[in-house]
C-alpha cells in the first residue's frame, strides 16, 4: 500500500514545489491576517510536504500493480 504522497500526479518536481509553496503562502498570509493558529497549521503542513515531497519522497520508477486475474503480460 502507498501513501497519497506517493501518487502519480506528485512526481512532477514543479508540483511538489507548488504545493509546498502555496502552504507556505497560505501561512504567510494568515499570520498577516492576524491568525495565527491557522497559521501555524498551514506551517504544520508545509513542513509536512517539505518531509513528504523531498525528504522521504523515492524517485525511482513506482512498481506496477499486478493484473487482477494475477496473470503478467
Amino acid at each position: 500500500m502507498t501513501s497519497d504522497s506517493k501518487h502519480p500526479f506528485f512526481r512532477p518536481l514543479w508540483r511538489r514545489i507548488a504545493v509546498v509553496a502555496f502552504c507556505v503562502a497560505w501561512a504567510i498570509f494568515e499570520f498577516v491576517t492576524g491568525t495565527p493558529f491557522w497559521g501555524t497549521i498551514a506551517l504544520g503542513f508545509a513542513g509536512y510536504g517539505i518531509w513528504q515531497f523531498f525528504i522521504a519522497f523515492d524517485a525511482s520508477d513506482p512498481a506496477k500493480p499486478a493484473d487482477v486475474d494475477g496473470k503478467e503480460e
